[in-house]
């Protein structure tokens, strides 16, 4: 059985365009091929107006598989491409460049009755660059009340980076039953299970599409399937939409008109959707936000269009039956599902939901944003493909893989995290220096090289205030990402109910930061990656009163021999600043002393993991806390990084262990002169002091622009 549609690509947007196929039952293994009609020319013409577009162009699409068919595996799997086709860092992610605004004026043309029934459509986007990432899974949008398919369109453009995206479209005089669109998505999901079997595919659901999602979780529990839920409608039973059904069945048809404006309200926030393309940062651009909304209500009343009058009582329906069917076979769901909640969800009781939901499914994650309302994925500050990075659900393959599997911080990604530390980097104005060849010391990062294998081995200051302005300037600098190898701890989730909101963890987490082990620093410096290490760990950054710049280094040379083996660059460095921003109050020693710190401390470091296990000392003392501090009128950071030492060539000799200890111990000597250095040259910094910095410096001076000692 054939389900056709004809070709068609809407000119609405200079950024965005739909084209859509159709396909044979997957069983057939007969591939998908687009259709043109007569009426598709004008069409055509209109595409070819937008730059870019074209429908002899590739599209990255269920278009495609014909061409994977026949190709086969090898194309795809080719080691060579991988070498050469990966994400680079501040890669352009498209974030901001659409908005609600366009998922309005897009709904006009694609509601346009056909007559079809429903079917699958690829996104494609205008830059030109269609083909995502080599081994890129399936992704597989199931919208919500809409049925128009259109509720990724905020994430297009990032997605089919890493992803083959097919949205389902449900025409709006469709009225196929739930059973049936479950056949349509079960369908496709064994066709590319069967294509390509060691490939995870993606589910993302939005509110109805949710209720989809997990009911061919359910009845597929042997796929490999990560499901991402938004909002789900699996609590419809206990919402105020299902009291607003009885109200519509007995409603003139002339009163339909104010339903967009009701639908407006309960879907979601109108500001935050009005913020999306407005420009990062701390203070949103009032007149940016004011022109957003006044282009933005108007259009509000094409939502009746949208969803007629029997469109909506057909959907509810819809809903009624959907959320029965699935609520009865949440306990066969063995998908990792990713359940996105809103605090402000005026359509379901989301919050509550997503409780419920992590108690019945068996692996699943939730994520809170406590000032979203029903439609999150159109509002603004959430990013899908960051939420799968924070969470480390993006996986190529059966298992997910720190280090093949990173994707890199985009641009956006990186001016909101500037936006977020904003205040951060002007209170500490950190200060960067480096040493060249000849020893000469000069701000910047000019000495440390362009090219990895680079490990950085450095001091760790309290808490690791010092992270992210490090990991910032190497990014703006450089253009490098530094992968951060932390505590292993930070990667685990204490409780399987406890609602997690972005945090400064998820940004280290998208910015590089993964688990300290000896595999993934193998697995990194060869991949030639720029790597920081902190030999002292937690017990260094957790460290007591009057220890501020003392290392606590372990004896063996843990790192000189797998850097010498792949010819790594290991860069010493110094950093120093806690004392100028911050007193500890309270250290481990203080806590311990008080009873009932004392035994929530014991109990959290007997459940988490040790690095350290089996070291005597002080070093092997890697209790974890959360150290008391009061702020001081912040000075400035510093760092250092020193002349970089070579291994190239120096394989045969760093084997032996005697040698690898000595390049350690000078290492370690290195860091230490490098604090000794910073501590002495800061007392000639006239800009050490924030207040200093104000008097004499514009606000808006960047802080790497703002003058220090001479070096």
């Amino acid at each position: 059985m054939f389900v056709e549609a004809t070709t068609s690509v809407v000119n609405l947007s200079p950024c965005f365009a739909l084209k859509s196929g159709y396909y044979k039952n997957p069983s057939s293994r007969v591939s998908v091929k687009c259709t043109k009609t007569a009426s598709d020319s004008s069409l055509e013409k209109s595409a070819n107006s937008v730059k870019g577009v074209s429908l002899n162009k590739r599209v990255g699409s269920l278009n495609d598989v014909e061409r994977r068919e026949i190709l086969g595996s090898n194309v795809i799997d080719d080691k060579s491409r991988w070498k050469e086709e990966k994400l680079e860092p501040l890669w352009d992610d498209g974030y901001g460049t659409q908005s609600v605004k366009d998922y309005l004026d897009l709904a006009k043309d694609i509601i346009k009755p056909d007559g079809g029934p429903p079917r699958w459509f690829c996104p494609v986007v205008a830059d030109g660059n269609e083909s995502p990432l080599p081994n890129s899974p399936v992704l597989l949008f199931l919208p919500g009340i809409d049925g128009l398919g259109l509720g990724l369109i905020l994430h297009h453009k990032s997605l089919k980076k890493v992803f083959e995206v097919r949205c389902l479209h449900i025409p709006i005089q469709d009225r196929t039953p739930f059973e049936g669109l479950l056949t349509i998505v079960e369908d496709t999901l064994r066709f590319e299970h069967d294509l390509f079997p060691n490939r995870p595919i993606y589910l993302v659901g939005d509110s109805f599409g949710g209720c989809l999602a997990l009911a061919v979780a359910a009845r597929n529990p042997t796929i490999d399937l990560v499901v991402i839920v938004s909002n789900p409608s699996t609590s419809f039973d206990r919402s105020q939409l299902r009291l607003m059904f009885s109200v519509l069945e007995v409603m003139p048809s002339t009163l339909h008109v104010t339903i967009p404006y009701i639908f407006s309200f309960v879907m979601g926030n109108p500001i935050k959707m009005a913020m999306v393309t407005a420009e990062a940062s701390p203070t949103p651009n009032v007149r940016k936000v004011a022109d957003n909304l006044t282009v933005l209500l108007p259009r509000l009343s094409g939502l009746s269009d949208i969803i007629p009058r029997s469109t909506l009582l057909w959907k509810l329906k819809l809903l009624k039956s959907s959320v029965a069917y699935t609520n009865s076979r949440l306990h066969d769901v063995k998908a990792e599902v990713l359940v996105l909640a809103s605090g402000k969800d005026n359509m379901f009781p989301s919050s509550n939901e997503a409780q419920r939901l992590s108690k019945t499914l068996q692996n699943s994650k939730i994520y809170y944003f406590k000032d979203n309302g029903h439609a999150l994925l159109l509002e603004d500050g959430i990013n899908l493909l960051t939420i799968l990075k924070q969470s480390l659900k993006y996986r190529r393959t059966c298992k997910h893989d720190v280090v093949k599997d990173y994707l890199p911080p985009s641009m956006s990604e990186y001016k909101n995290a500037l936006a977020g530390h904003m205040w951060f980097q002007f209170a500490t104005s950190p200060v960067m220096f480096s040493t060249l060849e000849d020893g000469r010391i000069v701000r910047g990062l000019s000495g440390i090289p362009n090219e990895g294998p680079v490990l950085l081995v450095g001091y760790h200051m309290l808490m690791g205030l010092e992270l992210a302005p490090l990991i910032i300037e190497f990014l703006r600098e450089k253009n490098v990402i530094v992968r951060g190898l932390a505590h292993p701890e930070l990667f685990t989730s204490n409780s399987i109910n406890e609602f997690l909101k972005f945090s400064y963890v998820d940004l280290m987490k998208v910015f590089g930061a993964l688990p300290v082990t000896p595999t993934n620093l193998f697995k990194l410096l060869s991949t030639k990656s720029f790597v920081l290490l902190y030999p002292g760990g937690a017990r260094e950054a957790l460290h007591r009163k009057g220890e501020q710049y003392k290392l606590f280094w372990p004896d063996k040379q843990e790192f000189v021999r797998m850097a010498a083996k792949f010819r790594a660059t290991i860069v010493p460095f110094g950093t120093i600043g806690e004392d100028d921003i911050t007193e500890l109050v309270l250290d481990n020693d203080d806590m311990m002393k008080i009873p009932i710190l004392n035994d929530q401390i014991k109990k959290a470091n007997e459940e988490a993991i040790n690095v350290r296990a089996g070291v005597d000392g002080e070093v092997g003392n890697q209790n974890l806390f959360f150290p008391v501090c009061v702020p001081k009128v912040p000075g400035r950071f510093y760092y250092l990084f020193g002349k970089p030492i070579t291994t190239k060539g120096k394989e045969k000799i760093l084997k032996d262990r005697e040698n690898a200890k000595e390049l350690y111990m000078e290492i370690k000597s290195e860091v230490e002169k490098n604090m000794t250095y910073l501590i002495k040259k800061r007392e000639e910094d006239p800009y050490r002091g924030v207040v200093n910095r104000l008097v004499n410096q514009p606000l808006l001076t960047p802080v790497h622009q703002v003058p220090t000692f001479e070096p």
